[in-house]
This record gives C-alpha cells, sequence and structure tokens, in this order.
C-alpha cells in the first residue's frame, strides 16, 4: 500500500503532500536510471514531468484545456528522491481528489509511477548517443517497440486488443454507443486500447468492463497510450490500468498500430480523422497491400452524416482504394463486435504463416515520412504539399501533419501560445481539396468536436 502524508492546503482548492513508495519496474533500477529520474526531477525536465503529473493525478477531469489544471494548483511540484531499493516520490501540494482518507487511490499511484517510468526511459532511449538510430526507420521502430516493452504492455498470448479511435468531445448518445461496442468486445474476450483520455476513449473501456466481469476474466487489459503534448489537455480516464507515455504523437501512432490486432473508429474531431490518415496511407503503400487489419468505422444511425462525409473526403483526395481499407457500420455493436472478432481471427493466421509476434506487428512497413517528429509551425503547416497527382500514401503524410497542427492549436499548450502569438495557421492546397477540407473543419465546428472546454476559436485558416 503507498503511504502519504497529510499536510495543510496551501493553495485555494484541497491538497496535500505525500510521499510514494512505487512498486514494480521502479523498485528495480539501475544506479544510472535513478540518477537521470533525480536529474529529470530537477532538471530540464521537470516542468514536463511536473504536468504530465499533474494531468495523472487530476484522472477523470472533463477539460481539454492544458493550463486549467495548473491554474488550479500552481503550488503543485514534484520530486524523484533516490532510495536504498528503488526510488521515493515526493508531491507537494498534489490535488486532494487523488486521495481518499488520506491514502492515494491505488490506480492513480500506478499511473503517477508509469509516468514517471516512461519519462525516464524516454529521456534514456533518445539520448544523444542515438540519435543516428532514430535517423532510420527500423532505428524508430525498434525505439516503439522499446518503449512498449519497458511499459509491459508486450504480452505472448493470442490476438485480443482492440484499438479505439474517437473524440474526446461527442455527444451522449454517441458515448453511449461506443460502451455498447466496448461491452460487446468485452464478452469475445477482446481487450481494449485507446488514447486514455475522456469521450470515445473510456467508453469502449467502461462497457468492456461489465463484460469482462460477466465473462469472469481476471486479466483484463484498459492500455491507455498518449504523449507529453496531449495527456496535459487528456487526463487519463480512471478505467485505464496500463498508461504508456510515448515522446512524441509519431511514436505514439506508431505503438496503436504495431500493438492493435485491430481498429474501431467512433466518431471524432480532427485527432481523429489524423489517425484515420496515418493508417490509410501506411495501408495504402505496396508493401502492406495483403496485410491483414481490421478497420470499421461506426456510430450511431444519427452519426450517419458524420461517417458519410469522412468517406466522401478521402475519396476525393486518396481515392477509391483508400476505401477499400475499411468498413462503416451504423448503428449495430453486435456486429462491429463479430466483424473485429473475425478479422482478428484472420490476423492472428497471418501472423502465424509469417512466423510474426503475436504482441507487435513487425510485419507492417511504416516509412520513415510517416515516423518522423512535425513541428506545427505556421512555416511548416503554409509548406504541407496538399495537391492531386501526389502518391496516395505520400499524401496522406501531408494530410496527416494538417490535421496534427490543428490539434495542437486546439489543446496543446505549445501550439495554443503559437497561435495567440503568430494568429491561425494557413493551410493551402487545391481548391476541391480545401473545400473538401474546409466543409469537413466547419462541421466539426459546428458539431462542438473541436473542444469541450469553452468557446471554440478556429485555430486555422484554409486556403485555396
Amino acid at each position: 500500500m503507498t503511504k502519504i502524508q497529510d499536510t495543510p492546503a496551501t493553495t485555494p482548492l484541497p491538497t496535500v503532500n505525500a510521499r510514494i513508495y512505487p512498486r514494480g519496474g521502479l523498485d528495480i533500477l539501475s544506479r544510472d536510471e535513478v540518477a537521470r529520474l533525480r536529474g529529470a526531477s530537477t532538471g530540464g525536465m521537470h516542468d514536463l514531468l511536473r504536468r504530465c503529473a499533474l494531468a495523472v493525478l487530476t484522472t477523470g477531469s472533463t477539460s481539454d484545456d492544458p493550463r486549467a489544471a495548473q491554474e488550479l494548483y500552481p503550488d503543485f511540484d514534484i520530486e524523484v528522491r533516490q532510495q536504498d531499493r528503488g526510488v521515493r516520490i515526493d508531491l507537494v501540494n498534489a490535488p486532494a481528489m487523488a486521495f481518499v482518507d488520506g491514502v492515494i487511490i491505488r490506480g492513480v499511484a500506478e499511473l503517477l509511477a508509469a509516468v514517471v517510468r516512461d519519462l525516464i526511459y524516454t529521456a534514456i532511449e533518445l539520448a544523444p548517443e542515438y540519435a543516428d538510430e532514430l535517423d532510420t526507420s527500423g532505428g524508430i521502430t525498434d525505439a516503439v517497440f522499446r518503449l512498449l516493452r519497458n511499459a509491459t504492455v508486450l504480452q505472448p498470448a493470442d490476438p485480443n486488443l482492440v484499438v479505439c479511435w474517437g473524440g474526446h468531445s461527442i455527444g451522449r448518445d454517441e458515448y453511449e454507443y461506443t460502451k455498447s461496442v466496448g461491452y460487446e468486445l468485452g464478452l469475445r474476450g477482446l481487450d481494449i486500447c485507446t488514447g486514455c483520455g475522456p469521450g470515445a476513449m473510456k467508453g469502449p473501456m467502461k462497457g468492456a468492463t461489465i463484460a469482462h466481469a460477466k465473462q469472469r476474466q481476471r486479466r483484463m487489459r484498459y492500455i491507455g497510450i498518449t504523449e507529453p503534448g496531449i495527456i496535459a489537455a487528456e487526463s487519463p480516464n480512471p478505467i485505464v490500468n496500463h498508461l504508456v507515455i510515448m515522446p512524441d504523437i509519431e511514436k505514439r501512432l506508431e505503438a496503436f498500430v504495431r500493438l492493435g490486432h485491430g481498429i474501431i473508429v467512433f466518431p471524432g474531431g480532427v485527432g481523429t480523422a489524423e489517425e484515420i490518415l496515418y493508417l490509410l496511407g501506411i495501408l495504402l503503400r505496396e508493401e502492406n497491400a495483403r496485410l491483414p487489419f481490421p478497420l470499421i468505422l461506426t456510430g450511431p444511425v444519427a452519426s450517419a452524416p458524420y461517417f458519410e462525409q469522412i468517406d466522401k473526403f478521402i475519396r476525393l483526395t486518396l481515392g477509391d482504394a483508400a476505401t477499400g481499407r475499411y468498413e462503416i457500420i451504423v448503428g449495430d455493436p453486435q456486429k462491429v463486435a463479430k466483424r473485429m472478432a473475425a478479422g482478428i481471427g484472420s490476423v492472428r493466421e497471418y501472423r502465424l504463416a509469417q512466423k510474426d509476434s503475436f504482441y507487435f506487428n513487425w510485419s507492417l512497413d511504416v516509412p520513415l515520412e510517416f515516423q518522423q517528429p512535425f513541428q506545427p509551425t505556421h512555416e511548416a503547416m503554409a509548406a504541407l504539399d496538399l495537391h492531386h497527382g501526389r502518391k496516395p500514401h505520400e499524401l496522406a503524410a501531408d494530410l496527416r501533419r494538417a490535421f496534427s497542427g490543428i490539434v495542437a492549436g486546439n489543446v496543446k499548450e505549445d501550439g495554443m501560445r503559437r497561435i495567440e502569438q503568430h494568429g491561425p495557421f494557413k493551410i493551402h492546397g487545391d481548391k476541391d481539396m480545401m473545400e473538401s477540407l474546409d466543409a469537413l473543419l466547419r462541421a466539426f465546428v459546428e458539431q462542438r468536436r473541436m473542444k469541450i472546454s469553452g468557446d471554440y476559436r478556429p485555430c486555422y485558416e484554409v486556403v485555396a
């Protein structure tokens, strides 16, 4: 049991000081790792560690403003101290909502330990001595593998992990539908992986918990994969029992497609569109043409127009071949689960034939252009090549970057600061493509899919 010490609150909201002794991977660290942890908590990584730790300590928050928690708890701080056996985490003015009767909630303590674990391991994996390796596609994939292995989410068992993508800002009907799909998946023994936040990331996990309990399944995995720029805006939902913080959005996306055995896409906003374009861009490559990868787009009946618009945009930009890589199912959770279970069965047979692992998709070819981190500056956004005549996977890569930039402008602190200083991003391209993009984005705004907190002000301007 994690022990804490209560002290009087010093901020407007109730807070406590805590002394935590994490168990698991953090109690068998090397001296070098402990030294790096200590450096991370006091040096250049301190602000990042503080923001990520505050996010998990406010798990369950419905805000998507990355600065909200920091404004509510301005005096919060965290420090990692070396002990004879592992480490100790000291929290100062931590949110009282993370504690019950003076004891930190066990799930929150586990997520906090995951934050410390992943940030220190990332500091090692992405250290300067690995720079040459990270310039190659294979080197980046190896780094993603090691990060996931260190997080203990790679398990040599039969394929059963479904990645669920979708928006954090969705309507009640859509949320209830995601729970229904999660329930049907859970009845079939399938585990859930999402982006770890609220909305369509929480619903499938919540539905699956009931089904897993009915099936007396004892080892359930509810994996949440995030990255530092997102976690502060989308705190993990309370159901996540395996949190993984990847260093950037590109490695986060690669982790999803390497780890999952199939993907379900629920209604969402620009982040969901980014994920769809990322996966389709990869699947459209000739190297992946025969690779089984079940991909289902689904939502309640009322969401049919949403998927029609997404499908229309994909046909215009990437061609009809792209639409052949996914299936749209509306208003039928049981059918979704049956199709996904059958698709994962095909994945199992293919991996056996190819002698590929069940726990990490080595066969999937992910080119360097989908792996290199994209910094959404105004110059980079304006320079995106969004024109017809390009190879579909190349166009998909730049379209993915366009949506990624809008995500940054919407919910990431660095992106929001750029917009405040220099105005909205300008996105250029062929007229018909820009008109379709503008219509899609306007629909997201009208349907309130861009943001939960406050009125939405576009961080972009589409220029034909």
